[in-house]
């Protein structure tokens, strides 16, 4: 099957991948308008806030503390590598599995949407803030942890890992036993 036949195939997770980048960059733009320069507005006391934030790391604000031009290259060419190696994937595999496609296709939807980010603003937008307040939950995660309060994140990281997840169920998961193709008569 040609590269463009293989693409026409798999056009509804290329198309779930663009549906994430628009997504994302829709909630980056609102959280320009709606939280820039005014306080956390709280969504679930004790567990959820909108709060304006910049990431000049990667995922979950990892590599933000490396010194340019090193994290640039590194946060530029990785995911502009990943995103080129998934589409390839996404497009070539013939692994039937709606698990896997939906995994790759929200990571390439994420990578693309962080991405964006990237080349426009040098920097990414974050906005969902995850913690828990309550005083015994708080203190066994932070014994385990070190922190109740996870990394401020967007949307594209949220179908990054999601993806993510469903690719690990899918290696995870017992091996598939194969259909036969022909009925033996």
């Amino acid at each position: 099957m040609s590269l463009g036949a293989s693409f026409a195939a798999r056009r509804g997770w290329f198309t779930l991948s663009l549906a994430v980048l628009v997504a994302d960059q829709a909630t980056k733009l609102a959280a320009d308008r709606w939280l820039l320069g005014h306080p956390p507005v709280t969504v679930v006391p004790g567990g959820f806030n909108l709060i304006y934030s910049l990431n000049r790391g990667g995922l979950f604000g990892f590599f933000s503390g490396w010194d340019d031009p090193w994290r640039t290259v590194l946060l530029t060419a990785f995911p502009l590598a990943a995103i080129g190696l998934i589409a390839r994937t996404l497009a070539r595999t013939d692994d039937p599995d709606r698990g896997t496609l939906a995994g790759l296709a929200l990571i390439l939807g994420g990578a693309a949407g962080n991405l964006v980010d990237r080349a426009l603003r040098g920097h990414v937008v974050d906005f969902l803030d995850v913690y828990v307040s309550h005083a015994g939950l708080a203190g066994w995660l932070e014994e385990r942890f070190g922190t109740a309060h996870w990394p401020t994140f967007n949307l594209a990281d949220s179908a990054i890992v999601v993806g993510a997840v469903l690719l690990l169920l899918d290696v995870a998961r017992p091996e598939r036993k194969s259909r036969p193709t022909a009925d033996p008569a």
